[in-house]
């Protein structure tokens, strides 16, 4: 289901699971630009003709510039409840990636120790631990290559600010776009990463629930891959 301001992908008395567009923010900031919350709140507003305050909350994030599905609380005990299936890591997520150049080996895992700089907000990667850094691993596998560049599929096994960004320019191929961790070029609000799936136990009985996000249509104007995903 598609509105003016969010694509939604699922929803029930417990969540709202939506396909995030590339260049929204997940959370306000001090930009003050809306956000997604800010979205899922008039949404939910209009749709159920609530009058008051209605409650939102992000179970995660992404950054500004990757889209896909985004998983957003109801309630109060709904967010508790998904804060602790993704703090375990009971959530499977996976992403996609057009890549410049191609990862070391087909397939592998990434373990480094990320420290983010709050002040610029940029993320370093480290073989060993330093003060204030936390450990993070990323799973990887080639899909395609083509132009010199790559399609990559990626699994988040912790889930670290920047990781899999941070991640890929560790191994020498940064996303494609991804001003901040590589050479670019610019492509307006977004990079070529989307978290395409997720498998979340929902928060009220525990059964799995898989969420699929397609890609963006203006990902085809910069990769030279099939993206009939």
């Amino acid at each position: 289901m598609s509105t003016d301001s969010l694509t939604v992908l699922y929803e029930d008395n417990h969540l709202l699971v939506v396909n995030k567009a590339a260049g929204v923010l997940v959370q306000g900031d001090a930009t003050g630009d809306p956000c997604l919350l800010d979205h899922a709140r008039s949404y939910l507003a209009e749709r159920y003709n609530k009058p008051g305050g209605v409650f939102i909350a992000a179970a995660h994030r992404l950054d500004r510039p990757v889209s896909g599905v985004v998983v957003l609380a109801r309630t109060t005990k709904a967010a508790a409840r998904l804060a602790e299936a993704f703090r375990d890591g009971r959530v499977e997520k996976e992403y996609l990636a057009v890549v410049h150049r191609a990862p070391p080996q087909d397939s592998g895992e990434i373990e480094t120790w990320l420290l983010k700089d709050g002040k610029t907000n940029r993320v370093t990667s480290h073989l060993s631990a330093v003060p204030g850094s936390k450990r993070a691993i990323s799973r990887y596998r080639i899909l395609d290559r083509a132009d010199g560049r790559s399609l990559v599929a990626l699994e988040l096994v912790t889930g670290r600010s920047h990781q899999l960004r941070v991640h890929l320019q560790t191994l020498g191929c940064p996303v494609v776009g991804d001003l901040r961790y590589g050479p670019g070029p610019a492509l307006g609000p977004r990079i070529l990463l989307h978290c395409a799936h997720m498998v979340v136990p929902h928060p009220i009985g525990g059964a799995q629930h898989e969420f699929r996000a397609r890609l963006p249509d203006a990902w085809a104007e910069h990769s030279p891959f099939d993206l009939d995903f």
